[in-house]
Parts: structure tokens; C-alpha cells; sequence
């Protein structure tokens, strides 16, 4: 595993500028929303193209199945309630996320969705313990499901039910992007280090992109509603740190070009966050590439650092 102190020739504990602190450079926007009618289909196909010769090729497989069913629902179901103005509005004087994941309330879009997405999921060829999940959520009860439901926006998973939280977590992802679709991006502001500005969820990762307008600028890409959200860059994106930072990589990497995913380390919360380099790989999506770069996860368990991120595809993590 390569490691080194940073990619930058800075002080210890200076914070590398993102282009919107240099002078005559334009500022990135602050907040990227999705767009769900594209999000979940290139999902699928990077899922497709990762699978490929991968130590993980069947799961990574199976994930492009449930990617394009994600895409289907999108597409199909009954577009949900557009959140409340003057809620949204709220939420912005006081700094909290418009869409409030813990006060999440199931309605007819999102039931219509979910049953799409698990009518999707039947044709889908899985292994046993992801046929049985299906089944068992299929029959679920209401309480069953909301349990479920709530499991996944608190990021909390049992290790015991995992496979029927993926289907759960699949049509929540769904929906809370077809939500953070409709915002407007530029009313959107931080509401704490890792925290996604739109539904209040941890990043699954960050991604540095090479954007004509902001080329070289980091944003967290959120694991529930898919939005990106502008963080500095050699920070530590869990305890916001700016000291004792590094990165490592696993050789070759998994999936990817050398060098376009590695680790960021915080020695002073003992955490690792994924870093994503779209100028290394442009196809990279935070989602799929964070499952595929697993072995990085693997690595990291012979350190202290613990992973500060949440994917509900990556099991076990």
C-alpha cells in the first residue's frame, strides 16, 4: 500500500485552497443536485464495467441489476409530494437540510415506488440469501418495512438483515434523489462537516472533479440523495480537521486507474474517507467505485483508522 503525507507541498496543518479561494479563479458552486433520470442508469453500467474481471464480479453484478431497477422505478412511479416551501425555506435560516430524513413519512409515491423496484428485483438472477431477503420484504408487513426504512436513514444496519435493508435502502435512494431533484441548488448551505446540505446523510465519499469551472475543487457525494456538496480540500471530512492528514492506496487499485481512489486518514479522529479523482478515471461513480475499491476497506482494518462513511451496498462496512 502506497502512503504519503499528501499530495500538496504544504505545511503541516495548512489547508490546501479549493480554486474558490484563489484570486481571479470563479467559485465553484457550493451544491450539485441529481438527476435521477440519469443517475441510477450510469450507475448501472459503471457497476457493469466494474464487475469485469473483479474479485467481486457476481455482487458487483447483481448491484448493476438493482441500479437499473432503481432506474426503472425512477422512471415509472408516481412523482412524489415536492417538499414544502416555507419548510425548506426554514430550514435554511436556522442551517438545517430542507429534506429531514428523520421525520421521513412513507406516502403513495414511495410505496408505489418500492413495490416497482421490488417487482423489478424478481427477474433479477441473485444468490440464495439475496432470493430469500426478497422474498421475506415482499411479505413484510408495514411495521416490518418502517422499521427498515428506519434503519437505513439512521445508517444503522443489522448485520443479521442485511440483504432485505439493501432492497430498502435501494427505493429510499430512489426517492430522496427524485426530493433533492427539485431543490434549488443555490439556496442550499453547509450544515455541518459531513453532513449533506440537502437531506442531512453522511457522504459515501468525495470526489475531486476536473470541471472546466472547477477544476481541482473536492465535493462529498451523499449516499442517500446522490448530492455533491463543495468540502476543502486535505480536510478531514468527518471531524473537519486539518492536521495529520494522508492518503493511501491500494497498488494497481480495483476497477480503476492507479491513483484515481484513495484513502484520506485523520490522525486526529482516527478516521478514512474514500477520495475519488475524476481526472484519473472520469467513469468513477462515489457508489459503485466505493464498493469495488473494497479491498482498500480490508487494508485499512491492519491500521487504527476506522471508515467514517456510509454505503448501504458495501455489507459489512
Amino acid at each position: 500500500m502506497a502512503r504519503s503525507s499528501g499530495p500538496f507541498s504544504s505545511p503541516p496543518g495548512s489547508v490546501f485552497p479549493d480554486p474558490s479561494v484563489l484570486e481571479g479563479v470563479t467559485a465553484p458552486a457550493f451544491a450539485h443536485l441529481p438527476d435521477p433520470a440519469t443517475l441510477f442508469a450510469r450507475r448501472a453500467e459503471r457497476f457493469a464495467r466494474l464487475a469485469q474481471d473483479h474479485p467481486l464480479g457476481p455482487y458487483l453484478s447483481f448491484l448493476a441489476h438493482i441500479a437499473r431497477a432503481q432506474h426503472v422505478a425512477a422512471e415509472r412511479a408516481p412523482a412524489p409530494e415536492p417538499p414544502d416551501a416555507e419548510a425548506v425555506e426554514r430550514a435554511r435560516t436556522h442551517e438545517m437540510p430542507p429534506l429531514d430524513r428523520s421525520h421521513f413519512t412513507s406516502d403513495p409515491a414511495f410505496e408505489s415506488l418500492f413495490d416497482r423496484l421490488l417487482s423489478q428485483a424478481r427477474a433479477i438472477e441473485k444468490p440464495e440469501p439475496a432470493e430469500a431477503a426478497l422474498a421475506h420484504m415482499l411479505a413484510a408487513s408495514e411495521a416490518e418495512r418502517g422499521e427498515m426504512i428506519r434503519n437505513v436513514l439512521a445508517d444503522s444496519i443489522p448485520v443479521e438483515a442485511l440483504a432485505e435493508h439493501l432492497y430498502v435502502a435501494a427505493a429510499l435512494q430512489v426517492h430522496f434523489a427524485r426530493l433533492a431533484s427539485v431543490l434549488d441548488a443555490s439556496r442550499l448551505v453547509p450544515v455541518g462537516d459531513g453532513v449533506c446540505p440537502a437531506c442531512g446523510g453522511p457522504p459515501v465519499a468525495s470526489v475531486v472533479v476536473d470541471w472546466p469551472a472547477a477544476a481541482g475543487a473536492r465535493y462529498c457525494a451523499c449516499a442517500l440523495c446522490g448530492t455533491w456538496w463543495n468540502f476543502v480540500r486535505v480536510r478531514c471530512t468527518a471531524c473537519g480537521s486539518t492536521g495529520g492528514i494522508a492518503y493511501q492506496e491500494v497498488e494497481g487499485g480495483q476497477g480503476s486507474a492507479p491513483g484515481a481512489i484513495k484513502a484520506e486518514t485523520c490522525d486526529a479522529c482516527h478516521s478514512y474517507a474514500k477520495v475519488l479523482y475524476l481526472a484519473k478515471d472520469p467513469d468513477l461513480d462515489p457508489v459503485a467505485d466505493d464498493v469495488a475499491s473494497l479491498g482498500l476497506d480490508l487494508k485499512q482494518k491492519e491500521g487504527p483508522y476506522r471508515r467514517a462513511t456510509f454505503n448501504p451496498f458495501l455489507l459489512g462496512y
